[in-house]
Parts: C-alpha cells; sequence; structure tokens
C-alpha cells in the first residue's frame, strides 16, 4: 500500500484486492461482543471536514474508533477556518499535535493531494471527497458490496455496472468509474447530455442516454443523487422530466436480471431519482453499503498506519518454554 490514499485511479489491482480483502477480516469484528481491535492503539486520526457530511464522518470515526486510534473531529464550521484561516495554517496546526492521518473532505477539487504532496503534514492523507474529483473510499465501500453479492472471486471481472444520473457533479461517479475498471468490470453511464462532463468520450466507460436500454444486461445499477447544491443553471427542464427518464422505479427494477443489486451512495431524493419502492426493496443495498463503509474504512486506515499482514490473524507470540529460557 502506498503512503496516501487520493485517488481511485492510483490503486493497482493488487491494491484494491488487498483493500477488500482486508475489509472482510474487518467485517467480522463487528459479529464480535466488543467490536475493537488495539492495531492502532496510540495513533491519532483527525477527521477535518469542511464540508457538512454524515455517514462518511462517522463512518470514519467509527472505523478509527474500533481500530483503538485516538480521533479528532474537525469541522470548518465554528472553528478559525471561518476566521479565514487558510489550509496549510490548520495542517500545521494539525501536525503539531501529532496527527498520523488526515481524513479530509473539502469543497475544492485537489484540496487533498495539496495536502498530501506538501510538507505540512508528515502523516497519511485520505481523501474523503474533494469537491466533484474523487471520494476513492466511497467507490471501495461500493465494490465491497457489488462483490459480495455479484463477484467473480476476488474483483468484479466481466460483471456490468450502470451508474444513473448526475455524473457532471459525482466525486462517486469518476471513483467508481477507475475502481471497477480496475477490477475487472463493464461500466456504463447513463445521465441527460447536460449532466456528463466534458472529455467523458475519453473516460474507461460506456455513455448512454437510454436508461431503459442498458437495464436487462445490468448485474448493478447505481443511482446518484441530482446535486442541487452544485447547480447554477437549469440542466433539466423539470424534476418530473428527469424522474420520469432517468428515475427508477419499480417497472423499471423488475426489467433488471433477477440477481441485480440497486445501489446509492446516499443521501437519496427519494421521489426523484429513486422511488420509495425501490429504496426500501430488499433488491437495494444502500443501507448495506454504509455497514460496508466502516469495514473499508478500517481497512484503509490499517493498511495505511498499520502494517500489510493479516490484521485479525497475525501470528501469535510464541510461549515461552523451559528451552527457550535457557
Amino acid at each position: 500500500m502506498m503512503r496516501h490514499l487520493i485517488s481511485a485511479a492510483d490503486l493497482t489491482h493488487e491494491d484494491a484486492v488487498l483493500i477488500l480483502d482486508t475489509a472482510e477480516e474487518m467485517a467480522r469484528v463487528a459479529d464480535r461482543p466488543i467490536k475493537k481491535l488495539p492495531t492502532l492503539r496510540g495513533r491519532t486520526v483527525v477527521n477535518l471536514f469542511f464540508e457538512d457530511s454524515t455517514r462518511t464522518r462517522i463512518s470514519f470515526e467509527a472505523a478509527a474508533k474500533r481500530l483503538s486510534a485516538d480521533v479528532i473531529n474537525f469541522s470548518a464550521k465554528g472553528s478559525s477556518v471561518s476566521k479565514g484561516e487558510s489550509l496549510k495554517d490548520t495542517a500545521l496546526t494539525l501536525e503539531a499535535m501529532g496527527a498520523d492521518a488526515v481524513v479530509i473532505r473539502h469543497h475544492d477539487s485537489g484540496a487533498p493531494h495539496r495536502l498530501a504532496t506538501s510538507d505540512w503534514i508528515g502523516g497519511s492523507v485520505v481523501n474523503a471527497g474533494d469537491g466533484t474529483h474523487e471520494h476513492p473510499t466511497q467507490a471501495l465501500l461500493d465494490a465491497f458490496t457489488m462483490r459480495r453479492h455479484i463477484g467473480s472471486g476476488k474483483d468484479l471481472a466481466g460483471r456490468r455496472v450502470t451508474i444513473v444520473g448526475d455524473i457532471l457533479h459525482s466525486r462517486v461517479a469518476r471513483s467508481n468509474v477507475h475502481l471497477l475498471g480496475t477490477l475487472g468490470a463493464h461500466v456504463t453511464l447513463v445521465a441527460p447530455p447536460t449532466l456528463l462532463p466534458v472529455g467523458v468520450e475519453s473516460w474507461p466507460c460506456e455513455v448512454s442516454y437510454d436508461l431503459d436500454r442498458v437495464l436487462a444486461g445490468s448485474d448493478a445499477v447505481m443511482m446518484l443523487r441530482v446535486q442541487r447544491e452544485r447547480m447554477n443553471a437549469a440542466f433539466f427542464p423539470t424534476e418530473r422530466e428527469y424522474a420520469r427518464r432517468y428515475g427508477l422505479d419499480g417497472d423499471r427494477m423488475a426489467r433488471m436480471p433477477e440477481h441485480a443489486v440497486v445501489m446509492h451512495p446516499g443521501p437519496m431524493n427519494r421521489g426523484m431519482e429513486i422511488t420509495a419502492e425501490v429504496a426500501d426493496s430488499p433488491r437495494c443495498t444502500a443501507v448495506e453499503q454504509v455497514t460496508n463503509g466502516v469495514s473499508i474504512r478500517m481497512a484503509v486506515l490499517y493498511l495505511l498506519l498499520g502494517g500489510n499482514e493479516s490484521a485479525l490473524s497475525a501470528p501469535a507470540e510464541p510461549r515461552a518454554t523451559e528451552e527457550n529460557n535457557r
């Protein structure tokens, strides 16, 4: 494993499989009466969030605490950032406090990369979402969920994944395209032309404007939230029109193969990109994805700060014997 996790594109096939396999081990901790490992005892993990978050921030906090790390939660609201403090000065403050890892979510694309390539932080940097750029741990938990439902061995070779919705503003879509391609899956993006980024034709995936055409051949369908907060123009006529053409309802779900799953990174706009009927269906993995997020983030923190051997099956210290004591 490398020192930082900034982009899903930086992960090799071996890196990705190592994280997914380690997450499988971490998931077993949730079945224990005491959900705790001593692996990162004495380490400090800082959650540095410049954007609002529920699932990602709490998930990273739970992951670090289950590994026995000390956790510092930093929110831009109510901090010196609101007084104009720069990212550099904030980072230097955290470094002075002895941060071993900084998990950063920032509204500017490239902020985690700037942090990782500077000399401001001596520890590891994990990108928890930067602008409209990437969200690598979300892609990893999505791949982990898919591998459990539709996987073929270690990876997702030959599986067909359809990602639907606001591709233009989605860091989740970008990270998933990179990671799923690395794991051998075939990805199709479906969106209105106005919600596709410039240059998407160079991405390692296919593009379609017709959701109904691709459903029957999909092993997984991932619905994306329409990110109104990042929009400053009319990207589609009305919400009703968007739902009619690109929303997933019960009728459309019935056209998917029986084994196929419906995914959503959350939060959902129920009634827009996904109906309540689909969201509450047993085929929808949205809640499971949240659970898997803790396991994935435990795996990432462990591999960045702990080591490369099995987290749960490290060899025990040899038992002292009479001969050993001679």
